[in-house]
This record gives C-alpha cells, sequence and structure tokens, in this order.
C-alpha cells in the first residue's frame, strides 16, 4: 500500500521558532507519517542497521586496535631467529579465531537483545580485539613451545574465561578499566604464565641454540614495537566515555609512553656491559607505560601522574628482563618466552593499584558535578570495588591458566619436541637458506676500508712482474 499525502494549512509553519521560545511547534503531519512509517519498518526488520546509533567518531579506534593485534602483537613477537613464521603466522590464525569466538561470548554477556539476537556494533568489535588482545599476551609465554592446536584451544578456553571475568568486573562489581590494565593485561599475562608452568619443560636446553634472536629478526620485532607504541592512546581511549574522559585517556597514555621509553633505556645503558642498550628491553619494556596506564587512563591522572607511572614501569619492566625472568625460570619452573610478566603481568597489576587509588581520591572539586558521574559508587567505595576487580583478574588468569595447563599436558595435541622448539620446522614450509654470496675485493668494496684497500692495490702494482 502506498503512502499519500494531502497537504493541508496546517502542514505549513508560518511562525519560526525562535531561541527564545520555549517550546518548539509540535511535528506537521508529515513528519509524523515519516516517522511512523521508518520506525514500522524497522520493527519488520527491513532495515538491519542503527545508522543513527553509530559514531563514526568510533571507526579510527577500531582500525588502530586491530593494527595493534594483527601488525604490533603479530611482529613483536618474530624476534626468534627460527620462529619468524610462527610468531607472525600464529599470531594471525589466533586474533581470527579468537574474535569471532569472542563476538559470541560477549554478546551472550552484553549485547543479546530481547529476541534472542546478538547485536554487532564497532564497540563489539573493539571488544572482541581487546578479547582477543589477552590471548594473544598469553601466547607469548609459550611462543615456541606449542603447537596450532594447543593455541586453538587455550584461544576457545581464554575467550571463554575472559567473557565471564570482564562481566563479572564490569556489571557486577562496576570497575572501571577503559585500557583493560586488569581485564586484559593482567589476566591474559597471569593465564600465560600458569599455562607455562604447567607445561614446564626440563630440557628445553635442548633447543637453546634457537632461543635467541639475529640482527634481521630484530629489526622486525621492533617494528611490532612501534606499531603498539604509536597506537597505544587509542587503544586506551577506544572505548572510553566521547569528549573529556577519551581526551583525558589519550593524553595520559601518551605522557605515560613517553617517559618508559626514556626510562627503559636509561636502566638498560646502565644496566648492561659498557654502557649499550640491550634490543630486548627497547622492544618491551618501553610498552610498559601503556600498559599501567590504562586502567586510570580515563581518570584525572593528571600529566605528572601519567610521567610518574611510566618512569617507574619503565624501571620495573626492564629489570624484569635482567633479573626477575631468570629467577622465574630457575626457581618457579615458569619459562617466559617473551618475557609478558615484565611487559604485562607487573604492569598490569600496577595499572590495577593506581587505578583504586586515583578512584579513591577523586573529588566533586577536581572532577565536577556531571564528571564525577563516571564512577558508579562514592570514591572511597569505588576505590575498594577497583581493588576487588584486580583480585578476580588474578584469580581467573591463574586459576584458568591452571585448568587449562592440565587439558594440554595431555599428550593429544601434537607439540614438539624438546628439542624441536623455536622452530619453524615443525610446522611451517620453510624455504632454503640462501646461498652464500662470494665475498667482495676489498677495492670494490663501496669506500669501505678505502686506505686499506688502496694500499694493497699500490703493493700488488709494485710487485708485479715487469716486462
Amino acid at each position: 500500500m502506498t503512502l499519500q499525502f494531502v497537504y493541508t494549512q496546517q502542514d505549513f509553519i508560518t511562525e519560526v521558532c525562535r531561541s527564545s521560545d520555549k517550546m518548539a511547534p509540535p511535528p506537521t503531519v508529515f513528519d509524523s507519517a515519516i516517522r511512523a512509517g521508518w520506525t514500522d519498518r524497522m520493527e519488520k526488520g527491513l532495515f538491519r542497521y542503527h545508522l543513527s546509533a553509530l559514531e563514526t567518531r568510533v571507526l579510527p579506534g577500531f582500525q588502530d586496535v586491530h593494527v595493534m593485534v594483527f601488525v604490533g602483537f603479530g611482529f613483536l613477537m618474530t624476534f626468534l631467529k627460527r620462529y619468524s613464521f610462527g610468531g607472525v603466522g600464529f599470531n594471525f590464525l589466533i586474533a581470527a579465531f579468537g574474535l569471532q569466538w569472542a563476538l559470541l561470548m560477549q554478546g551472550w554477556f552484553h549485547h543479546l537483545g530481547d529476541d534472542g539476537k546478538i547485536s554487532i556494533n564497532v564497540y563489539s568489535m573493539i571488544n572482541a580485539d581487546f578479547c582477543v588482545a589477552g590471548c594473544l599476551i598469553a601466547y607469548g609465554a609459550l611462543l615456541g613451545k606449542v603447537s596450532p592446536v594447543q593455541l586453538m584451544v587455550l584461544t576457545l578456553f581464554g575467550v571463554t574465561l575472559f567473557a565471564v571475568e570482564e562481566y563479572i568486573i564490569l556489571n557486577l562489581i562496576y570497575a572501571k578499566d577503559a585500557g583493560g590494565s586488569m581485564v586484559i593485561h593482567t589476566f591474559g599475562a597471569y593465564y600465560g604464565l600458569a599455562i607455562s608452568w604447567m607445561l614446564y619443560r626440563p630440557n628445553l636446553d635442548q633447543s637453546s641454540r634457537l632461543q635467541g634472536s639475529v640482527y634481521h629478526s630484530d629489526v622486525f620485532a621492533m617494528i611490532g614495537t612501534l606499531f603498539l607504541w604509536m597506537f597505544w592512546p587509542s587503544f586506551n581511549s577506544a572505548i572510553t566515555e566521547h569528549g573529556d574522559g577519551q581526551h583525558r585517556a589519550a593524553i595520559n597514555t601518551y605522557l605515560s609512553l613517553a617517559s618508559t621509553v626514556l626510562t627503559a633505556v636509561a636502566v638498560s645503558s646502565v644496566f648492561q656491559k659498557h654502557g649499550k642498550l640491550d634490543m630486548v628491553h627497547i622492544q618491551n619494556a618501553t610498552l610498559a607505560g601503556g600498559v599501567a596506564v590504562g586502567t586510570a587512563a580515563e581518570f584525572m591522572l593528571m600529566p605528572y601522574g601519567s610521567l610518574i607511572v611510566g618512569f617507574c614501569c619503565g624501571i620495573l619492566s626492564t629489570l624484569g628482563y635482567i633479573y626477575i625472568t631468570p629467577f622465574l625460570e630457575k626457581h618457579l619452573k615458569i619459562q617466559d618466552t617473551c618475557g609478558i610478566h615484565n611487559l604485562h603481568a607487573m604492569p598490569g597489576v600496577i595499572g590495577g593499584i593506581v587505578g583504586a587509588i586515583t578512584a579513591a581520591a577523586a573529588s566533586e572539586s577536581v572532577y565536577g558535578t556531571e564528571g564525577i558521574k563516571l564512577f558508579k559508587f562514592p570514591p572511597a567505595q569505588q576505590g575498594g570495588h577497583q581493588a576487588g576487580a584486580l583480585c578476580v583478574a588474578l584469580c581467573f588468569g591463574i586459576g584458568g591458566g591452571i585448568l587449562v595447563g592440565a587439558i594440554l599436558r595431555l599428550p593429544i595435541w601434537g607439540d614438539p619436541a624438546d628439542d624441536n622448539c623455536f622452530d619453524d620446522e615443525s610446522y611451517w614450509e620453510v624455504p632454503e637458506e640462501e646461498e652464500s654470496i662470494p665475498a667482495v675485493m676489498q677495492y670494490n668494496n663501496h669506500m669501505r676500508n678505502k686506505d686499506v684497500a688502496e694500499s694493497n692495490f699500490t703493493m700488488d702494482s709494485d710487485t708485479r712482474p715487469r716486462a
């Protein structure tokens, strides 16, 4: 049936509504019919996408987070000399599988409509990427030591545990965790460390020749570091309230990351021989500030507070790679390939503590009448809820990791032998090694060692037999 409109005098606006008028004139018959027709078609399901609810300013944040998950985390794991395919390739596999399962799991908890259907929008895609990030963090502790099937099982259970944990923290405890210091980093890190503890390999030294890096593999890993570092402000501000909250989150993360870089470089040069820098510290410890500022990113942390958080994390993370990682492997039997305890676990706990203290210290004089509504409860009570959320993340990470680790210990998953760990040949078709290039004659070495080359050439000329 076609709608027909008959215009009458009442459809014409003869009086202009001025800004001083308290009430606007009622909608015309034409406007009312249009709105009624649109609502009717929405209810009938003819329009599937609620375009009015899509805020396009969220899209850049989603793109940045997506790049971090697939490029940043992927290339950060290419530092091993013979496991670059596994680092970036299995990262791709985990992320692609995990985000689909995350959309379902988080949809059942957060986006399930009255009709039993899951609503998918940009926010749910960002949260799915967040969920996947937790599993990729856990993968960092197991890099090179597990099979692709084990990684799929790890992701399946990890996403499920993440969805339950997130629901408890955000919807039952009402804690704030915009950047996921607790929900993502603390959970993901301790989940991976607990699995690594359960899968301890006493004879892993048989693969010690492959556990190091080479020059070009460290360069590729540094690409991942730079992508993560640049986009971390978007990661921490992607799901915050638009306006002041998002603005604060980006600024706090920006400053904390900058402070961490300077601190990590300084500490690395002090504790290394001859004052040189260790690329492991630069690849990882420089990101710790972004992790630690995540929970309090949208709070009134102030610029100096962000700098202090980054400074402390730069020291702790760098020293962690020097002292704590060897201690964990020797005494606690935790073999942490990527050092996620230093980059995610400790900074994540610090982030939860900073968030609890900052929330407890909030006041209306600082946040304003509207700003203080960011918190569900009065400041002191909100601080307690933040601390409780940190405990939940730790319990789910450690407990879930032990449970999943027990499942992954079953001899049915095709995991590599101790002497085949950290080697792509176990699961990938690896191209043959490049043929060795003959040494270039010294005098043709692009002006390198020019003086030596010229002197050798002169000697050859002088000693050449003459006619």
